[in-house]
């Protein structure tokens, strides 16, 4: 019984810990700071921290004045075409994701979210500060399900507050976004965005921990920053989420300590039979 019961424990804490440790749904775009599908143009000193690649489209621009770092410029072929399959896949099992919240109409700025997913039936805007509270949790995760265009004003924030143990490094934010996004002078944002048409980041703007990933468009940038390294180790907000058995749908990873109970339960039943037989 005692061989059966340390057996048994081993398995679930090793079950606990592959949990948090999915792979992104991101798939081979995990690993590009920047996706363009027709042209990616730069104007400036932009620092890109990652890949940057296009396909099909041929034309990278402005590089240099503009530098990648910790990874390299990718044309049509082995590595940019798949990234694009593994986006496309990644865009369509956000847009399916059950929404938590209908926010349609109302200005993200000001706003303080939860983890969940949120749905504007058409545009969403940002002016000012937009917090994303991961309320102490891993696994946290934002997805924002938007119809047409994503906005932000200049020096716009997206700030996300109250990490998990891990600082973070396993948290996830998606912009999932109908057709182009355009970053304000100066914002400063948050996570991934997954355009279906073209993304524009004006002067200035910067994305430390995410990703500008287009689907059918250009990305146009202007003396920018975009790093899929987040400071604290973290592979730029790409976690939260997983794809369920069939391999298209995302759902939520679950939260650690739902892990820690299940073997917590699991160990006082054992103990509690141990005990009733030994009693016997």
């Amino acid at each position: 019984m005692k061989g059966k019961y340390l057996v048994l424990s081993a398995v679930l804490a090793f079950a606990g810990l592959q949990a948090q440790a999915e792979a992104s749904i991101l798939g081979s775009a995990e690993s590009f700071a920047v996706l363009g599908s027709s042209t990616v143009t730069n104007t400036g000193p932009t620092t890109i921290t990652g890949n940057l690649g296009v396909s099909p489209g041929s034309a990278v621009t402005g590089f240099p004045p503009g530098i990648v770092g910790g990874g390299s410029i990718y044309g049509p072929g082995g590595v940019s075409d798949p990234a694009q399959t593994d986006l496309t896949t990644a865009y369509n099992g956000l847009a399916g994701m059950s929404v938590s919240s209908n926010l349609t109409g109302q200005n993200l700025g000001g706003k303080t979210l939860t983890s969940g997913v949120y749905k504007f039936d058409v545009a969403a805007q940002l002016t000012g500060t937009l917090t994303l509270d991961a309320e102490g949790k891993n696994n946290a995760y934002w997805v924002f399900q938007i119809g047409s265009t994503l906005t932000t004003d200049s020096n716009s924030l997206v700030n996300v507050i109250n990490l998990g143990l891990n600082d973070g490094n396993d948290d996830g934010v998606f912009w999932q976004v109908g057709s182009s996004a355009t970053l304000g002078t100066g914002t400063t944002f948050e996570g991934n965005i997954l355009a279906l048409a073209s993304i524009t980041l004006n002067t200035g703007a910067t994305i430390p921990n995410g990703r500008a990933l287009a689907r059918n468009g250009a990305v146009t940038l202007d003396t920018n920053v975009i790093s899929i390294v987040c400071p604290n180790g973290g592979p730029g907000y790409s976690g939260g989420l997983k794809y369920d058995t069939d391999g298209t749908t995302v759902v939520p990873i679950p939260e650690p300590g739902t892990f820690l109970l299940l073997v917590s339960g699991l160990v006082s039943l054992f103990a509690s039979r141990k005990r009733r037989i030994s009693v016997a």
